[in-house]
């Protein structure tokens, strides 16, 4: 029978060994700061949430345009990785040696849709018939699938046409807004934003031969390459969970 002291001597050696084992698996969880481009906010939250479970990492999302992601990133912003809605963005980013060489791939590739909140109309007919007020496009300045919309208008010999129906979004989500709160009839978005909806107002999936591919590039940034959960969240995302996501939101794989 052990005494008091060697009692209280063995559950302290027990609770130092347990907490001993609760700090060693702190110390390999980390947090991973992400830029998401807007059009892959939903799937990212997915997939997220599995990598959290799956892993004990944590994941820090920030959703924008891709455009303004490179300009912060290269002004100081604390990001380790970045998820572009482009390829060219992250090659900048690779250029000035704000992203490690070597780590960027094309995680996923975007859908173009035209699409209105309104239901039971042809958003193609409307669209070549000129009957609608305003048409919604994010600033192909800044967001990859700004420019594919501009892209659609000219070969579809539109551009002079839709000039002074155009409001543009500062990001593809705003121009997401701009439709479904009825100040834009019509307007181009991502095919991921309206399986995200549920489908809901009428839609028309834009010929992939009308704009060139919307290749999506991951990249890790310098800011985390010592961070084991940056580049664990980029393993994940050519794993067998991130890809189904991916590809139920309707975009193409990428790798």
């Amino acid at each position: 029978m052990k005494s008091y002291s060697e009692y209280r001597n063995y559950h302290r050696s027990a609770w130092c060994a347990a907490l001993l084992l609760i700090t060693g698996l702190s110390a390999q969880a980390d947090t991973v700061a992400v830029a998401v481009a807007a059009n892959f906010q939903a799937p990212m939250e997915e997939i997220s949430k599995a990598f959290e479970k799956d892993s004990g990492h944590s994941v820090a999302m920030s959703t924008g345009s891709s455009g303004k992601f490179v300009a912060q990133i290269q002004n100081g912003a604390p990001f380790d990785v970045f998820l572009s809605a482009d390829q060219q963005n992250p090659i900048a980013l690779e250029g000035s040696g704000h992203a490690v060489t070597g780590t960027r791939f094309t995680y996923a590739e975007g859908a173009l849709v035209l699409w209105s909140a309104k239901v039971a109309i042809d958003p193609q007919q409307v669209l070549k018939s000129g009957d609608y007020n305003k048409l919604a496009i994010a600033n192909p300045k800044l967001a990859p699938y700004g420019l594919a919309a501009t892209q659609v208008l000219d070969k579809m010999g539109l551009t002079s046409a839709t000039t002074a129906h155009l409001v543009t979004g500062e990001n593809i989500a705003q121009t997401w807004q701009f439709i479904g709160t009825g100040n834009a009839d019509i307007g181009f978005v991502a095919l991921s934003q309206v399986r995200a909806t549920g489908d809901g107002g009428s839609s028309w999936i834009v010929p992939s031969d009308l704009y060139e591919p919307i290749r999506q590039d991951a990249v890790l940034l310098k800011r985390g390459e010592d961070n084991n959960a940056a580049k664990a969240l980029l393993d994940y995302l050519h794993g067998t969970t991130a890809s189904t996501i991916i590809q139920r939101y309707g975009y193409g794989l990428g790798h």
